[in-house]
């Protein structure tokens, strides 16, 4: 049984194709498959699988040797298991830039595209499979999170038409169903702060420093912000108890407003910011108009 998984820190696209993929192999193909998850569901997520009623994949906690996997939403080894190249890697699905490091047994299917969305590329490699109304909802419910409702720089008019062929199909108003996605995002009432660090955080290599970059999208910032100072601590105490982590980048990403807060509590963040956005910080906070997106706004621009 092959093993269909995202990335760590599972957002509702990498949940979401997990899930549409392994349908996929399971009903129009002679594989079977299962989908997986790497950690625990968001809100948004836990929302979008009740909306539609579909069973939240099961948690994947390892890897070996005779696992025949295959990788949606991610191709980037610092956000799979540690020893990801010791399973028998089939496929690989994204819609993120190629960053190297994954080795595979023998040559394997691998289809990255620029689109908004995983489930875009999904769309697209099914071809013209009839898709019931469960699967339809998860494919909506992924280009709607990862493009914040067309407002991402990253949205294509490709994920748009998507979007309005099965928002009309599914009889959906996509700014109504796009609002409650959000408002389930928004709600972080009852994570830790380093639980709001993790809830979609990635690590990447600039200029030489190991840095995690952490973003929280809200309808509803003020909520985050009010609680910097406790955020702060737990990125200080991250910092010192993970060995290959120098930093942490937390971006609050205000979805209505289009903008980003970024912490700036120390002296690299403060420098990494003014150096990538070329901004003068004065504060242990700088606001970044129109930076919505960590693909294709944040993550290119990061220098030291």
């Amino acid at each position: 049984m092959i093993k269909v998984f995202g990335h760590k820190a599972p957002d509702t696209d990498t949940v979401c194709c997990a899930v549409l993929w392994a349908w996929y192999l399971n009903e129009h193909t002679t594989t079977k498959a299962t989908p997986h998850v790497l950690g625990d569901l968001n809100k948004e997520t836990q929302f979008v699988l009740n909306r539609w009623k579909v069973a939240a994949p099961a948690l994947l906690e390892s890897v070996g040797k005779d696992d025949e996997v295959v990788i949606v939403d991610t191709n980037n080894p610092q956000e799979l298991f540690e020893n990801i190249n010791e399973a028998n890697i089939l496929a690989i699905i994204d819609h993120h830039k190629l960053v190297g490091g994954l080795e595979t047994k023998a040559p394997l299917t691998m289809t990255i595209r620029p689109l908004a969305s995983t489930a875009s590329v999904i769309h697209d490699l099914i071809g013209e499979v009839k898709l019931p109304e469960d699967m339809m909802g998860l494919m909506l419910s992924c280009i709607l999170s990862d493009t914040l409702e067309f407002r991402s720089p990253t949205t294509t008019p490709h994920d748009k038409m998507i979007v309005e062929k099965l928002a009309k199909s599914l009889g959906v108003k996509i700014s109504d169903y796009a609002a409650e996605m959000f408002a389930a995002k928004s709600d972080v009432s009852d994570y830790t702060d380093s639980g709001l660090i993790n809830l979609d955080s990635k690590k990447f290599e600039v200029g030489g420093k190991n840095l995690r970059v952490s973003v929280v999208e809200t309808t509803t910032p003020k909520t985050i912000l009010d609680r910097k100072s406790g955020i702060v601590a737990a990125i200080e105490k991250m910092v010192a108890d993970e060995s290959d982590t120098d930093d942490v980048l937390f971006f609050v990403v205000d979805i209505l407003k289009e903008e980003a807060t970024v912490f700036t509590y120390n002296d690299l963040t403060t420098k990494i910011i003014e150096s990538s956005f070329e901004v003068k910080v004065s504060g242990d906070t700088a606001i970044l108009p129109g930076i919505v997106s960590r693909k294709k706004q944040i993550i290119p621009a990061l220098k030291i």
